[in-house]
């Protein structure tokens, strides 16, 4: 036994030796663990050091078993048992009417807009805009600004500071800080000239009258009742009285027989006149700063150019003659314009590559009207295009285009099935680092136009012509910041008594997308939101709470054209009415148009 002692003794000093010889590192490695102990014994520290290993592995082992002993021994969970949630009943409706509101959040939206017709408000308060009865900063939902209540507009305009409105009379209302500090209460300003539309500058409001004329009014009431006033004549030509408002008139010079301005549109400091034979004329809107960014389109025109007379001068765009424009935008800076064959052209900053062009350092205006080619931008897709609307706002610009199939170089007519089929798309440029351009990008600048596609290449079924239509935008508006658009989708406002329980009216699709810093988008976050999105009814779901419906998900729609009987079961006044959207400086309204 002694022998055999001796002998295990030995071979294990030579596997020691062996391993020293081979891998040196471990050999100093324990080596350097082991000094602490102080002992000049070589085999002492080693064996320490091991034991003290050994009961590490096992203490941890027993731990990890005493662990894990419960969750392999136990049984697998029993499924949980499926129930099923049925459709909560409704209640029982006492007429066909309110059978109807009680099975569609769409018919009773289209309701409400007929019985209390009014304007909604949301986003930046600073300004007592969206709230003027409210010291609220922001208005995070939809709220009726109660002065409005009952009321049809012509129009509205918003700016952060001050808002405006053209009543159904045709008078101008303004309110806002930048209107009166002391009482930015709503208030008629201007009477008897029919105004039909308007727009706002910096710090006047560009109102367009039935007869054509067009009036610059100065936002701030100070302004207004001071410096020297127009008379207005009466049926009497040798009486007269001045008016209560200090404005000016744009007149444009030579204009033709029976040629009157018929569309006007305003930046920050221009503006654009159409008239009636598709001539279209610019001039200064602001009193602050003159024009300087081409917007003007007049190649040369600046503040130390301009010619004799008033600042605010209107000058034809001579560049646009013979094209006859139907339709033009303005942005901050910027101007568009749109010919009767859906050409368009564009001229002032382009910065953020809202004229649809390449920004370039060095050129960063256009001082004249240049045309956007569409059909660079369709090339090769067998489409032909034309541009049907145009809108700007901030430092971006909105097309839409109904692109219709045509056969390819290599296709022959007769094969080609979808032939004369029209895709309607909508394309934005400019800045987009808010989301205000809608295609889900968020880009300082654009290099051209981009397709929106969540508004672009949709369909749907017409029941009246039994055929796949395309849907268009019926509207769109475009703040400083963010834009709304209304589709042009199928609608029904025909429910009556003849008509069946369950025929519903519903309105038309709107989404809203761009900046958010100020809840105008109406969703009550305030992310901004770089692609279309809905929001919830204008009442915030109350409707839908008093019909069975809280916590149900329901989406705004806006009320289309018709004529209808205003107030509570149509007791009011038959009149010819719509909903509108409308987005300015950080502000957003829907209100009940004639």
């Amino acid at each position: 036994m002694t022998i055999r002692r001796v002998a295990l003794r030995q071979s294990s000093l030579l596997c020691r030796r062996n391993l020293n010889h081979a891998i040196p590192a471990i050999r100093r490695w324990p080596r350097l663990m082991s000094t602490q102990g102080g002992s000049d014994e070589p085999g002492r520290p080693r064996r320490s050091l091991a034991k003290f290993l050994g009961g590490m592995v096992v203490a941890l082992a027993a731990g990890g078993a005493v662990v894990l002993y419960p969750s392999l021994t136990k049984e697998p969970p029993k499924p949980r048992e499926a129930v099923i949630e049925y459709e909560k009943p409704r209640p029982l409706a006492d007429s066909k009417e309110e059978n109807r509101d009680l099975i569609s959040s769409q018919h009773l939206q289209v309701k409400k807009s007929w019985e209390n017709p009014g304007v909604y408000a949301w986003g930046s308060n600073s300004g007592r805009v969206a709230a003027p009865d409210s010291t609220d900063n922001v208005v995070k939902t939809p709220r009726r600004i109660t002065y409005f209540d009952g009321k049809l507009l012509r129009d509205i305009k918003l700016d952060r500071d001050f808002g405006a409105a053209v009543t159904e009379n045709g008078d101008l209302v303004q309110w806002g800080t930048a209107f009166s500090n002391a009482n930015p209460m709503p208030a008629e300003i201007l009477k008897g000239k029919d105004l039909v539309k308007i727009q706002i500058s910096r710090d006047r409001i560009i109102a367009l009258g039935k007869n054509g004329t067009v009036y610059s009014v100065p936002v701030a009431g100070s302004d207004q009742s001071t410096g020297k006033k127009t008379h207005q004549s009466s049926w009497f030509s040798f009486w007269s009285s001045p008016e209560a408002v200090n404005y000016r008139q744009l007149k444009p010079k030579d204009l033709g027989w029976g040629e009157s301005v018929v569309d006007v549109a305003s930046g920050l400091e221009h503006a654009l006149l159409l008239t009636s034979k598709g001539r279209v004329f610019s001039a200064a809107s602001s009193t602050s700063d003159f024009p300087s960014k081409g917007q003007l389109g007049i190649p040369g025109l600046t503040w130390a150019t301009r010619p004799k007379g008033p600042y605010d001068e209107p000058h034809e765009i001579t560049s646009l003659k013979g094209f006859n424009i139907t339709k033009v935008a303005a942005g901050d800076y910027h101007s568009l314009a749109l010919d009767s064959n859906g050409r368009v052209f564009v001229f002032g900053d382009n910065t953020s590559g809202q004229l649809g062009f390449e920004v370039e350092p060095q050129f960063p205006f256009v001082d004249g009207p240049i045309p956007l080619p569409f059909n660079k931008i369709y090339s090769g897709s067998n489409l032909q295009p034309s541009v049907t609307s145009v809108a700007a706002g901030g430092a971006n610009s909105f097309f839409t285009v109904d692109a219709k199939r045509i056969a390819g170089m290599k296709e022959e007519t007769g094969s080609v099935r979808d032939l004369g089929r029209v895709t309607a798309d909508t394309w934005a440029c400019g800045s987009g680092i808010m989301g205000s351009l809608g295609t889900g990008k968020w880009t300082h600048i654009s290099l051209g136009p981009s397709k929106i596609k969540s508004l672009s290449g949709l369909y749907e079924w017409d029941e009246n012509t039994n055929s796949v239509v395309p849907i268009r935008l019926a509207r769109l508006s475009a703040g400083s910041t963010h834009a709304a658009a209304v589709m042009d989708n199928v609608t029904s406002v025909d429910a009556s008594d003849i008509t069946s329980d369950n025929d519903t009216n519903w309105g038309a699709d709107i989404v809203f997308w761009g900046g958010n810093e100020h809840y105008q988008l109406g969703t009550g976050k305030r992310n901004n939101i770089s692609l279309p999105t809905y929001i919830s009814p204008l009442d915030g779901g109350e409707g839908d709470a008093e019909k069975g419906r809280q916590g149900e998900q329901h989406r705004f729609q806006i009320t289309p054209r018709t004529t209808v009987r205003l107030g509570p079961g149509g007791s009011g006044r038959k009149v010819s009415v719509e909903q509108r959207v409308e987005c300015g400086r950080f502000v957003t309204a829907v209100y009940s148009g004639t």
